[in-house]
């Protein structure tokens, strides 16, 4: 009875986890170049979180191998994350902004590169505050587009900046 139950479960967090990638999968397909922008933002910012966590709870006591890896991990993928953001910049359209974002973002991935390696923990705050400060002006953006943009037909956000 005991291993049917095991059985049965794994087969129900088996669907939980192919529903939930199919949704995911879904969610990013179908939003804007707006809503994917937030989402990036959205991203980096939970994996620096997840950093700090981490890096407070090895600055408790010893370090642990395994924790700095994982501290290493999402910082990695912030860094990954905000490459993408570089990438996705027009600069004939957006010009000064655009060039400015994309310094930015430069200085970003050189501080988080030497907080990796020193596990700095100012310095990964200091980025992960700036992000999240990006992130709700991307929103203000996207909220005034979105509304701008009723009484028209609608138009692309340009991710330029």
């Amino acid at each position: 009875m005991e291993h049917r139950f095991i059985v049965v479960t794994e087969g129900i967090i088996m669907a939980y986890t192919n529903a939930l990638a199919a949704y995911r999968e879904t969610r990013i397909k179908t939003a804007s170049q707006g809503q994917l922008i937030i989402m990036l933002y959205d991203e980096a910012v939970r994996q620096l979180d997840h950093s700090l966590e981490l890096l407070t709870l090895n600055a408790t006591g010893k370090k642990e191998p395994a924790r700095i890896e994982q501290i290493g991990k999402a910082v990695i993928k912030t860094q990954e994350i905000i490459s993408e953001l570089m990438v996705s910049l027009d600069f004939e359209q957006g010009g000064d902004i655009a060039r400015n974002l994309f310094s930015l973002y430069t200085w970003f991935n050189q501080e988080l590169l030497e907080a990796n390696i020193a596990q700095d923990l100012r310095r990964i705050n200091n980025v992960r505050a700036m992000l999240s400060d990006l992130r709700s002006t991307w929103v203000e953006v996207i909220a005034k587009t979105a509304s701008e943009g009723a009484n028209r037909p609608a138009a692309g956000i340009n991710i330029a900046g």
